[in-house]
């Protein structure tokens, strides 16, 4: 069966998440003139941990969104809580060395320290943590794995574990997969009601929201910044850029360094305990491919499933039949699986795959780019910019060996689609030699 997708309710979309949100309050839209300390454009999780942050410790905070808060990949992503960034490990190591990374790793942690501590500080309700994150492999290579959890543990001090593939088949019962590293810190959230219930810990701590009121116009030279909505005007000593892609049009640097790419999350019917046929592991589960699948056990005895990534912002024709077809893949015992939601988000990558956090002119901020790693990566980020602000610490100097590189303008998402193609022949290829 492929399901129906449920109409367009609610401004957060056809998703499992809005489904199962909590109550939220009615936001205004900003009318006249308002004078904070620090303007955030963007009410997703780096613009609402910053807004927190900065609130906390004393200073006034206006907070503009666009349609509502989290209405985008914030409120639609898998809920994957755990360190590390888009970039691959190796490849961060590669490009500033091991010292260097060693630092960018203990920031991504303690993102993943922020969440956790923020969900249990405020008693966040329906958020849901559920520890551990496996990452299974689709080619038989223990040397490999075992070389991967020895780097993590010996030179980045990580809790992780080797899984021999007959762990890994003991709860993952299919013949997909081979060995698996495993991180029993690492958890899952559901990620609407976890930025749902940061807006709220913002407005709490003082922070000023207002929805469907998007920036129109910047005006950043001076000391006093003024930001224009299409019925008001903020005046502030700083501005934090946290929008995401759509800020290209009213602050023109930053348009062309990101490639603003979609994925694909479904989530079955109830399938009682057919389940536990397929899937008995409680974390989230995700393999090693390029472009690879990555899924979690939601409501007791649903199946989230996520996977694909393409710069077509538009989602596929029968999105719940296409993804149907990723579980059966892995898992045929799930055969006749009902898509219950079918939905896309869009993320936005930098050419390196890795955040973009700094500070682009006196008193500009900027936060994005947090490609499909983001809940850690938002918290540390809006965090950092937040203490870079108000106690001059420049640990966000650390990502300046990622600074803002042209992503290929409107040829862009056209080279993304051409590199993801090419990921999924080579995860082809490699998948069949492993076989033979």
């Amino acid at each position: 069966m492929e399901g129906t997708m449920p109409t367009e309710g609610t401004p957060w979309g056809a998703t499992w998440y809005a489904a199962t949100m909590v109550d939220v309050p009615e936001r205004t839209a900003l009318a006249g003139d308002i004078d904070v300390d620090v303007c955030v454009i963007g009410a997703g999780l780096a613009g609402l941990t910053a807004a927190r942050e900065l609130a906390r410790r004393g200073w006034s905070v206006g907070v503009l969104e666009a349609r509502r808060v989290a209405w985008n990949a914030s409120g639609r992503n898998a809920g994957l809580v755990a360190p590390g960034f888009a970039e691959r490990l190796e490849a961060i190591v590669e490009r500033v060395g091991l010292r260097r990374a060693k630092e960018l790793w203990a920031l991504s942690t303690a993102g993943v320290d922020y969440v956790r501590t923020t969900i249990r500080e405020t008693e966040m309700p329906g958020v849901e943590p559920v520890q551990g994150w496996l990452v299974v492999r689709r080619t038989d290579d223990e040397e490999e794995v075992l070389r991967l959890v020895a780097m993590l543990r010996v030179d980045f001090g990580v809790n992780a574990e080797a899984c021999p593939t007959e762990e890994v088949r003991e709860v993952l019962r299919t013949p997909a997969y081979y060995q698996a590293v495993h991180m029993p810190e690492a958890f899952h959230v559901h990620a609407l009601n976890y930025a749902l219930g940061l807006a709220g810990a913002a407005e709490r701590a003082g922070a000023l929201i207002y929805e469907d009121s998007p920036a129109v116009a910047l005006d950043v030279l001076g000391v006093r910044k003024r930001i224009h909505t299409p019925n008001g005007r903020i005046r502030a000593n700083h501005i934090v850029l946290a929008g995401g892609p759509h800020l290209g049009d009213v602050f023109p640097p930053i348009a062309g360094t990101v490639v603003p790419v979609a994925s694909y999350i479904a989530t079955t019917a109830p399938l009682g305990e057919r389940l536990a046929e397929a899937i008995i592991y409680p974390g989230v589960i995700a393999d090693t491919r390029r472009a690879g699948d990555y899924y979690r056990v939601i409501g007791g005895d649903r199946l989230m499933w996520g996977g694909r990534i393409t710069s077509r912002l538009s989602p596929p024709r029968r999105l719940p039949a296409l993804m149907r077809r990723h579980i059966v893949r892995v898992y045929p015992q799930l055969a006749d699986v009902e898509i219950e939601y079918a939905w896309p988000g869009t993320m936005s990558y930098a050419v390196h795959k890795m955040p973009q956090i700094g500070e682009l002119s006196p008193g500009v901020w900027l936060a994005g780019a947090f490609g499909g790693h983001g809940l850690n990566t938002t918290a540390m980020a809006g965090d950092l910019i937040a203490r870079a602000i108000i106690e001059r610490d420049d640990r966000w100097r650390l990502f300046s060996a990622y600074e803002l590189v042209w992503a290929g303008g409107r040829i862009g998402p056209a080279a993304a689609r051409v590199v993801y193609w090419s990921m999924q022949l080579r995860d082809v290829l490699e998948e069949r030699l492993s076989r033979r």
